[in-house]
């Protein structure tokens, strides 16, 4: 297994799987305002992409600014740019200290980025840059690097196959980490590509990350290919979700290498049964961390300390300047290491070992919790 260096964790870290503070609702406002706390406001992009978006990033950072003093309103747009744009106005218009946002598209953040700065409300970019936005900050992982570790996963699943022909189902193309998790692959791929070493069918980015555009898409590419293919980039599991329910009615599950991302649950599960050939492993802990220390510093008007976490700079092309930036590293996991994430709570034995995963779970080590 690659591990990628991380971010030091501090004492947030602790506190974040300690602390009990409840989950923001619509009441924050005038609770905020009764207890003299400051308000920071969150939008998360959805709920169908992946579900880490309700399942971590909600309660994490919740608890971390609870526990932290801080007023947090957490809301998700449900993929919905006018709900985006809706959510964004009522935190504006309701005085947030810090506006933290994930943007679904980067002329939709970028809106919003214009009305906060105007009301001199710092804005933190969660998970995604927004490209030709004005952000003062970004939190994230390094994305190209996680396509490199999709593109060696792939390469290793597959072994010496001369001439093998590859599919890839990219993410949004609307969202620029979808951009570099293909630039990142692309700096392992291109070079066999380009030599005829692999055969490149066709790369096809997925609207709203949606597992069933990936599942039609990716069918309709394979079909075109007289049924042929190797191996599959599939940007994350959900989309590597479609993509194994294709093989599987072709009688093509397990022969076929598939990459992820994102080490959900079924995206495990799939890696057991050997019907997914790797995933990549973000810690949400660490990148909800980060960014709550950088919003409580900011909310309590301490920029000084906010610059000194964000020791990075990310390139904006688009907006042509530099976002002063957390980025994290992540780390490739397979089969051996599924154990690692059981041992280290990420997920649970019971959760992951169910029906015919028991004594596969067995085999590999994992301890049923």
């Amino acid at each position: 297994m690659r591990r990628l260096a991380r971010a030091a964790s501090c004492g947030l870290l602790v506190l974040l799987a300690a602390a009990c503070g409840s989950a923001a609702d619509d009441g924050a406002e005038s609770s905020a305002q009764a207890k003299g706390k400051p308000t920071v406001g969150v939008i998360l992009p959805d709920k169908t992409s992946s579900a880490r978006w309700e399942d971590q990033d909600r309660p994490l950072l919740a608890q971390a600014f609870g526990f932290a003093g801080i007023e947090p309103v957490v809301e998700n747009a449900d993929g919905d740019e006018a709900r985006f744009a809706t959510l964004a106005d009522d935190m504006i218009s309701r005085g947030v200290k810090v506006l933290m946002i994930t943007p679904l598209t980067p002329e939709g953040g970028a809106a919003v980025q214009r009305k906060a700065k105007a009301a001199n409300i710092p804005v933190i970019d969660y998970d995604r840059i927004t490209l030709g936005g004005t952000a003062e900050y970004y939190v994230s992982f390094d994305n190209i690097a996680v396509g490199e570790l999709q593109a060696e996963g792939l390469l290793s699943c597959l072994g010496e196959k001369p001439g093998g022909q590859i599919i890839e189902i990219q993410g949004a193309p609307t969202d620029n980490n979808a951009t570099l998790f293909a630039d990142g692959q692309q700096r392992k791929l291109a070079a066999k590509y380009d030599s005829g070493a692999l055969k490149l069918v066709k790369s096809q980015a997925i609207e709203k990350w949606d597992a069933a555009i990936g599942k039609q898409q990716f069918e309709q590419i394979l079909d075109a290919n007289g049924g042929k293919v190797d191996g599959v980039i599939a940007a994350n599991d959900g989309l590597a979700g479609g993509v194994i329910e294709v093989l599987r009615e072709k009688n093509l599950v397990g022969k076929v290498p598939v990459t992820g991302q994102d080490a959900t649950l079924a995206g495990l599960q799939a890696i057991l049964r050997g019907e997914q050939c790797m995933t990549v492993y973000k810690p949400i802990r660490d990148e909800a961390e980060a960014a709550a220390r950088l919003a409580i510093a900011l909310a309590k008007g301490d920029v000084d300390s906010a610059d000194d976490l964000a020791t990075g700079n990310t390139k904006d092309p688009v907006g042509k300047r530099d976002v002063k930036s957390v980025l994290l590293g992540a780390d490739l996991i397979t089969k051996p290491t599924v154990s690692r994430l059981v041992a280290e709570g990420v997920v649970k034995g019971s959760e992951l070992c169910v029906g015919d995963l028991v004594s596969i779970c067995a085999q590999n080590n994992i301890v049923v919790n």
